[in-house]
């Protein structure tokens, strides 16, 4: 049996849950999401707790139990505390400015690059113009607008530059090696 399937999920406090058919709706102070259960997943709320059950022992559906789980536990999250991702922009010159309901970014092309802010997503940058935090109660499209945005310029491996996930660590070429000083 699934690990992460069998695993209620708690309920906080504030956080309303309601179970329409194959729909999950959950409801807090952050905002409200919806969940659509797979085909043979089942869900049962009981007081602070829901729980997920599946009707067979099949593979896919073992496996569509814990994704379901899942699923709502970081539905749940979202419309508690919210999920964010922070980047960093690395690159001499290299800077972000939020505009309106938009982002430009100075990303060494010829142009710059204008970014619209999806709905349900805010993005935050700070006085330097090269951390920008990423933040909505959807983690799916705060992962998805993230790497959007990792994705105008990516790291380049012989000097760093680009825009990278806070913390992550990139691999560095060593570059030409034959050149006689």
């Amino acid at each position: 049996m699934s690990r992460i399937g069998k695993k209620p999920v708690s309920i906080p406090k504030g956080v309303d849950i309601k179970v329409d058919g194959r729909v999950i709706r959950v409801k807090g102070p952050g905002g409200s999401l919806e969940v659509a259960l797979v085909p043979g997943i089942d869900a049962a709320s009981d007081g602070g707790v829901l729980t997920l059950t599946r009707a067979n022992e099949e593979r896919q559906t073992r496996a569509f139990h814990g994704l379901n789980r899942a699923l709502v536990a970081n539905a749940v999250t979202g419309v508690c505390e919210g999920w964010s991702k922070q980047l960093e922009i690395v690159g001499i010159g290299y800077r972000a400015e939020k505009q309106g309901n938009a982002v430009i970014f100075n990303l060494g092309y010829s142009h710059q690059v204008n970014f619209p802010v999806p709905d349900g997503i805010s993005i935050d940058i700070d006085g330097k113009a090269n951390h920008i935090k990423v933040s909505g109660i959807d983690r799916q499209r705060v992962g998805q607008v993230a790497a959007e945005i990792r994705a105008l310029r990516p790291p380049e491996p012989y000097k760093g530059k680009g825009i990278r996930y806070l913390g992550e660590r990139i691999r560095m070429k060593a570059g030409k090696q034959g050149v006689a000083q």
